[in-house]
Formats: structure tokens, C-alpha cells, sequence
């Protein structure tokens, strides 16, 4: 089994409760608010991280000017995508969507991967790409 495979249980696991919780909260708190509030609690959560890295010894943290404007960008889109989250429920955007959401993301960056890091596009990968973006169309029904 590969190193990274239980983390990539574990993304997986709280990702989706990260859905369940976002609808739960989306007729309870406002877009803007809500998305403060989690993306400032996800920060936070870091920063504890940050702090028992540099506390038990264990500090390895590193950067460079792109990895910082990279890492911008990708709280970007976080901040964003979580709004849109949150507008999704208060629309009546049903939580059952959110897989099919989440996997024409995945088909992006397999695309991604295929085009700009220039991994194998396999047959499997390719029909996954393909099913992903038909599933997000299917939402329209």
C-alpha cells in the first residue's frame, strides 16, 4: 500500500463532512459570514498545526515565491469555492450533488495532470474523466 494512501482516507472522509457541515450550517448563517467562519477556523486549525510542528521539534516548513503565490491562489479558490458552497444549499442545491461537483473537479485536474505535468492518460482515466463530466451535467435534471 502506498505511504500516502491513508491520508488520502482521511482528506476524503473530512472533505465530506466538510459538505454535511456546510449544509447544515447554509440555512443557518449567510454566505460571506459562513465561509469567514470556516475558512478562519480551517486557518486556525493550521496555525495549531504550525505551532506543535515548532513546539515538539518536529519544524521542516519551507518556501519559495511561487509556493507562497501558488498557495494564494489556492486559498482563493478554497474561499470561493466555499461561498459557492454555501450558496448551492441556500439555493436548495441538494448535498447528494456535492460528489458529482467534486468529481468534475477531479476530472479537472486529472486534465490537468495529463496536459500540464504530463501524466499517463490511461483508459480508465480518461472514461473517469468523461463520466465525471457527464455526472455534473446530470445535475441539471
Amino acid at each position: 500500500m502506498n505511504n500516502w494512501f491513508w491520508y488520502a482516507v482521511g482528506a476524503a472522509i473530512l472533505y465530506g463532512a466538510h459538505q454535511i457541515f456546510t449544509k447544515l450550517a447554509a440555512d443557518r448563517i449567510s454566505d460571506g459570514l459562513g465561509g469567514f467562519v470556516v475558512e478562519g477556523s480551517a486557518a486556525l486549525t493550521i496555525l495549531i498545526y504550525l505551532a506543535w510542528l515548532k513546539f515538539g521539534g518536529h519544524w521542516n516548513q519551507t518556501s519559495s515565491s511561487p509556493g507562497v503565490f501558488y498557495s494564494v491562489l489556492t486559498g482563493i479558490c478554497v474561499g470561493v469555492g466555499t461561498i459557492f458552497f454555501f450558496l448551492l444549499f441556500q439555493k436548495g442545491g441538494p448535498l447528494s450533488a456535492v460528489p458529482m461537483i467534486l468529481a468534475s473537479g477531479a476530472a479537472l485536474m486529472a486534465l490537468a495532470g495529463i496536459f500540464f505535468f504530463k501524466e499517463a492518460p490511461s483508459t480508465p482515466r480518461l472514461f473517469g474523466i468523461a463520466f465525471a463530466i457527464v455526472g455534473l451535467f446530470l445535475l441539471r435534471k
